[in-house]
């Protein structure tokens, strides 16, 4: 025989063979004595099995071979396995299950092993399964179909034996739940991804049976425990669920299992569970339960519009409670003062509520806002909202304020008042309101703070635009330009010696359409004051040209110095209060028509005047304050004449009625410019979007001015169609 000749070996004699190394592999798993194998048998094994697949055709014995490895596993399953387990039950046959899936793990290693060089060669060529994935198959095929309902079925039950508080073995069952991956994994015959056989076989099951168990458990605990109780049941429960996961189910399943839980115990109930009437969400907000208000927006945020219901019922408490602000204030006739500060209160309270217990989420943030547009837009005792709210600042910013706060203190409230402020629909009746008070702070001194007003600016430009607070920057900026026009007045003065005033006067000259308007007077001036004020105008006329002076005499002070009983006294008045003063340099006694005539004043004003006179505020020598009386009532021969109500309010209002007139004049042509041709309904609609951020225009103002535009041919009506515009101003 020839060196490189080999000695066929034919099947039965290789299988004998490799049977014997199988028969070995059995005894070791079954725990029988038997010695591990050495190298040299396992390269014998392993040789034989090269030998026999490396004959020349017909010898070639790969096919044989692989069909003798599949039965070898199909045989000791049969035989051995199977009878091992079909008559257990439970954690026993789980138990025995994980120690038969181990041992079949090891029979394949080493199988494979003998084995291998089919999988280079035969397993590829054939496009069989490869040797491993053929021996899970058997797994499968034999074993794993017929026992994997009992499985799942032991698995539920332990399951659920620990959601009652038992101890059971949970690393058994990670083992178990591995089996129905690992057969995922090697079975090659079964379509889909490693995880079919865990999710289909068990997974489905287990949600099934999770689902079952806590709609019995809510169904008895909805009844038993109130809300704060039953959501302490739910939280522990899905914190017990979560755990369970870590612990031996695969993390793939958590989603499904939490929201099999949150489902029965949260979503089924959540209507009754929020609505419970002694322990429900308003019971809780009543309380400020804010642990439970917490626990609860963590549980319904994780259910399917269960914050919907939740924030809902959040802004109704709110609302409420602002509303009995409101009847608080209207019944007990308070001042502005007290209801906005309670109003900011009750704002800081709930929105720590968002932010802390429902963390910042949006639903409860329009929650808030909605309730506070409830109640912040009602009128209290004649008074809106907007001007309540410009005069709480106006007390907060002034000198004389009542609420005495530091810097800190005082800019934290502004920054509320503004945030206020984007509840209330009539934006621009505040506007008018504040600029109204903002000014009378700038022009007569009482501003306390000139950096908290232009703070307070600052934050309403950003919340509401440049446009809303224009006119008021350019008060500060015409203050400071009045500055230095009185500067340049006192140069003026001081470079023409032979110029006079007489008296000391300060003017501050305003651009009169960033102020408000003011009431001018045909008032006689005595003649000192009649002579500065020509110096001022010659003086001014030399700086400008074309403008025209408008003197604004209730802005100006004087002061005076009263002789009463050989006592002199500083007098700081107003400009009319002065001229009548001055009046009894030349008489005794005046009457009141003489009064009236010598200062060219309306009835009104006189009346007004002296009433101002009756008591004045004056400062003696010693810088005391003294109240002195300097106007007899019986001067004007009725001491029991009402004081005349100056109505700003009104005028404020008319002021802002105007102003909205033209804004939505300017929103229809803006509108109409950029659409050219629009339906009278969409233009209506369109104009309220524009302008809603500032105030809700009225649908009858709206049409009044389209019509006025109609008339002013800036639009035109369609022929066919009167619901239609065109543009015309172009």
């Amino acid at each position: 025989m020839k060196m490189n000749e080999r000695k066929t070996i034919g099947l039965e004699e290789g299988w004998e063979i490799m049977q014997k190394g199988i028969t070995k592999v059995k005894n070791i798993l079954e725990g029988l004595p038997e010695p591990q194998f050495s190298l040299e048998e396992y390269m014998m094994l392993y040789t034989t099995c090269y030998n026999m697949c490396t004959q020349i055709p017909p010898s070639d014995c790969s096919i044989q071979l692989y069909r003798k490895y599949c039965q070898s596993f199909k045989e000791y399953i049969t035989s051995t396995v199977l009878p091992s387990l079909i008559e257990k039950h439970d954690e026993v046959l789980l138990r025995e299950l994980v120690r038969r899936w181990s041992n079949h793990k090891v029979m394949v290693r080493w199988l494979s092993g003998f084995f291998q060089y089919l999988d280079r060669f035969y397993t590829v060529s054939k496009d069989y399964p490869k040797l491993k994935e053929a021996g899970i198959s058997c797994f499968h095929d034999l074993l794993y179909h017929k026992l994997e309902q009992k499985m799942t079925d032991a698995v539920i039950s332990l399951i659920d034996q620990e959601r009652e508080g038992k101890q059971i073995d949970r690393a058994l069952l990670k083992n178990v739940l591995d089996i129905f991956v690992d057969i995922g994994v090697g079975q090659l015959l079964y379509e889909g991804n490693e995880m079919d056989y865990y999710e289909n076989d068990f997974e489905a099951s287990m949600l099934n049976d999770t689902a079952a168990y806590y709609s019995r458990k809510a169904s008895k605990w909805i009844l038993e425990y109130s809300c704060p109780d039953y959501m302490l049941k739910a939280e522990e429960c899905l914190k017990r669920e979560k755990d369970r996961v870590s612990h031996y189910l695969y993390s793939s399943s958590e989603p499904k299992l939490l929201e099999k839980v949150q489902t029965e115990l949260l979503s089924v109930y959540a209507t009754q569970l929020l609505e419970k009437e002694q322990s429900g969400c308003l019971a809780l907000l009543r309380e400020d339960r804010v642990d439970d208000l917490s626990r609860m927006y963590r549980l319904f945020s994780k259910i399917q519009s269960g914050l919907d219901l939740f924030s809902r019922m959040f802004e109704q408490h709110v609302a409420a409670e602002g509303t009995a602000l409101v009847k608080q204030a209207e019944d007990a006739a308070s001042t502005n003062k007290g209801f906005v500060r309670k109003v900011i209160e009750l704002h800081d309270k709930y929105l720590a509520y968002v932010n802390d217990c429902f963390m910042n989420h949006t639903l409860f943030h329009k929650a808030l806002k909605e309730a506070f547009q409830i109640f912040c837009n009602k009128g209290i005792a004649g008074s809106s909202s907007a001007e309540l709210l410009a005069t709480f600042c106006d007390d907060i910013l002034k000198k004389s304020g009542s609420e005495k706060l530091s810097d800190e203190a005082i800019e934290d409230t502004l920054k509320k008042v503004v945030v206020l402020l984007d509840y209330i629909s009539d934006k621009d009746l505040f506007a008018g309101f504040y600029r109204k008070k903002l000014a009378r702070r700038l022009l007569v001194d009482k501003s306390a703070n000139n950096e908290h007003e232009r703070s307070i600016l600052r934050m309403m430009k950003q919340q509401c635009g440049g446009l809303y607070t224009s006119k008021m920057e350019g008060m500060f900026k015409d203050l400071t330009l009045a500055k230095e026009n009185q500067f340049h007045f006192e140069e003026y003065l001081n470079n023409n010696p032979n110029v006079s005033r007489g008296i000391d006067l300060a003017v501050t000259v305003l651009t009169s359409h960033l102020w408000p308007s003011y009431k001018s007077s045909d008032l006689n001036l005595p003649a000192e004051m009649v002579k500065c004020i020509e110096v001022f105008k010659d003086y001014y006329q030399t700086k400008t040209k074309g403008r025209k002076l408008t003197w604004i005499y209730s802005l100006g002070s004087c002061h005076v110095n009263g002789i009463f009983e050989a006592e002199t006294h500083e007098l700081i008045v107003l400009t009319n209060q002065a001229a009548a003063l001055l009046l009894f340099n030349s008489a005794d006694r005046l009457s009141y028509q003489e009064i009236k005539t010598l200062l060219n004043l309306s009835d009104d004003d006189v009346v007004r005047l002296l009433h101002s006179l009756s008591l004045l505020n004056t400062r003696n020598n010693n810088s005391k304050r003294v109240a002195i009386s300097c106007i007899d009532p019986s001067l004007y021969n009725n001491n029991e004449i009402p004081l005349p109500h100056v109505d700003e309010k009104e005028k404020v209002i008319k002021d802002v009625g105007k102003e909205r007139g033209e804004s939505i004049e300017l929103a229809i042509v803006r509108i109409m410019k950029s659409r050219k041709v629009l339906k009278h309904r969409e233009l209506v609609q369109v104009c309220e979007e524009q302008l809603g951020s500032l105030f809700k225009p009225d649908v009858k103002a709206i049409k009044k001015r389209i019509e006025d535009l109609l008339s002013r041919r800036y639009l035109e009506r369609d022929k066919e169609d009167p619901n239609l515009y065109r543009y015309l101003a172009d």
